[in-house]
């Protein structure tokens, strides 16, 4: 990310918020082209082909994931049908939102933290029906709000299609565990995560570091 630096040092309390949105929006810029590569890969290696208007929306939800703490301890920590019945109970523009995170947050701990959801005993077929769930309650609150648009049918397609969208996130989860494997410790773990989901991503890095993964007792080589 550039920042352009000049010789005028207006009163920080003039420049700093105009300084602040503009790193925000250059930061934002930069992930919207990051994401949006490792999206349109995962694309074309699991041949989900979405809309283009999901996976605008599939970009942006995973920008929005990227900044510290954005992932909500809900998401994590609380039982999906808690969060799913306070959904339900809630009305007007608290329902929409309480639904639409809720299938956003499903949809990306399942495709990004599927092992922390196994180790918890969360069966992973339940949190994708909760997942699909949740976006068709907002697509039919739009629906019924009169707001037919573009959103409504990305809502829809996210609820029709969960499973395929997982499948998707789960794919650029492992193009990032694979670019951010330095050590050892690192490479270890990504083939032991290759031995699980035989990801073409994983493979790859694997053997772009001299190790040729193979399945069964034969190991690494």
């Amino acid at each position: 990310m550039w920042v352009a630096v000049t010789d005028s040092k207006p009163h920080p309390d003039e420049s700093a918020p105009a300084e602040q949105a503009k790193r925000e929006i250059d930061l934002r810029g930069d992930l919207e082209g990051f994401f949006g590569e490792l999206v349109l890969r995962a694309v074309e290696e699991r041949g989900v082909n979405p809309t283009d208007a999901t996976r605008a929306y599939l970009t942006s939800l995973l920008i929005d994931y990227a900044r510290p703490g954005a992932l909500s301890r809900d998401t994590l920590e609380r039982p999906f049908t808690v969060l799913l019945a306070e959904a339900m109970g809630s009305a007007g523009e608290e329902r929409f939102e309480r639904f639409r995170a809720l299938g956003d947050g499903a949809l990306y701990v399942r495709g990004f933290f599927w092992e922390h959801l196994e180790t918890r005993g969360v069966a992973l077929r339940y949190v994708s029906s909760v997942g699909a769930r949740a976006y068709d309650g907002a697509r039919h609150m739009l629906c019924r709000a009169g707001n037919a648009s573009p959103a409504t049918d990305v809502f829809g397609e996210l609820a029709e299609r969960f499973d395929a969208f997982v499948d998707l996130l789960a794919a650029v989860a492992d193009h990032l565990v694979a670019r951010g494997a330095m050590s050892n410790g690192d490479i270890v773990k990504l083939y032991e995560r290759w031995l699980r989901t035989g990801s073409t991503a994983l493979g790859e890095a694997l053997a772009a570091r001299g190790l040729v993964p193979m399945r069964g007792f034969a190991g690494v080589h």
